[in-house]
């Protein structure tokens, strides 16, 4: 592990000097592209040491920057694994994603980030896949400050609560089919609902001042990674079994055999 974390800080000092090289000279060319990294960098220069006491800056961006991407490695992975196990349990759904793309995209060119706000079908296979796996299967931890009743319960002053997403999640008096894979619901019934932590029946990322800061992150990563898949292969089940979806159970929920994928080509070879 202090081998780990050693190398771990060598990969971000050398981000971080060589951002704040790029900034400087950005800064000279009056450029203003600036990623999360030259954001944190711009807050702590006009930012003086007394204003975080025991941290010198550069240990706060690196930290920052750690937290953003070390944490976000096995759930949004894990996402992946399960969309992609899901699609191949139900090609009619892969085939719909894959119509969208078709249509809002091409095959003339590849996929972008700026596309994702129109594959309307595809946030719905995410919000469904994060309805029956969520990367975490409890939320954080909170304790309560002071007495309270919470849906009739009666909670006392300085109780641990931890909120079972994964059985929320599948709540019959909540979702209809709850244990089946239906995107259409995030289109029809459920349209409205949002995994922002504003509607309490879909609570994926948490909620409130303390939940998952890398929302942004994680949904441009997942959905920018699946749609490249749906649009550039055929997607295969290498056995006529459908695809074991065993769970195991920690901090994330994972899958509990291997995923074993057949992939072709989908697209002319010189778009790869």
């Amino acid at each position: 592990m202090k081998k780990m974390a050693i190398e771990l800080d060598n990969i971000f000092s050398a981000w971080l000097k060589e951002h704040k090289i790029i900034k400087k000279s950005a800064e000279q060319h009056e450029s203003n592209h600036q990623v999360f990294i030259d954001v944190l960098i711009s807050i702590l220069q006009s930012a003086s040491e007394d204003e975080f006491p025991g941290f010198d800056h550069d240990t706060i961006i690196k930290s920052a920057c750690q937290q953003l991407l070390v944490a976000g490695l096995d759930t949004t992975s894990g996402t992946l694994t399960w969309a992609l196990s899901l699609l191949l349990n139900h090609p009619k759904t892969l085939e719909i994603a894959q119509n969208e793309i078709d249509e809002h995209v091409g095959r003339d060119r590849l996929v972008e980030e700026s596309d994702l706000k129109n594959l309307v079908y595809l946030d719905a296979i995410i919000k469904e896949t994060l309805r029956l796996y969520p990367a975490a299967p409890l939320s954080g931890a909170h304790k309560s400050i002071e007495d309270c009743i919470v849906g009739g319960y009666n909670i006392p002053k300085g109780t641990r609560l931890v909120v079972n997403l994964y059985k929320m999640h599948r709540d019959p008096n909540i979702w209809s089919d709850p244990l089946e894979f239906r995107p259409e619901r995030f289109l029809t019934s459920h349209k409205d609902i949002d995994f922002r932590g504003k509607h309490y029946a879909f609570l994926p990322f948490g909620s409130g001042r303390r939940m998952c800061p890398g929302i942004p992150f994680a949904i441009q990563a997942v959905g920018l990674t699946l749609a490249s898949f749906i649009q550039q292969f055929v997607l295969k089940n290498p056995s006529n079994e459908p695809i074991d979806m065993s769970e195991t159970f920690g901090l994330t929920i994972s899958k509990a055999t291997a995923l074993e994928v057949l992939l072709a080509p989908r697209l002319t070879s010189n778009m790869y």
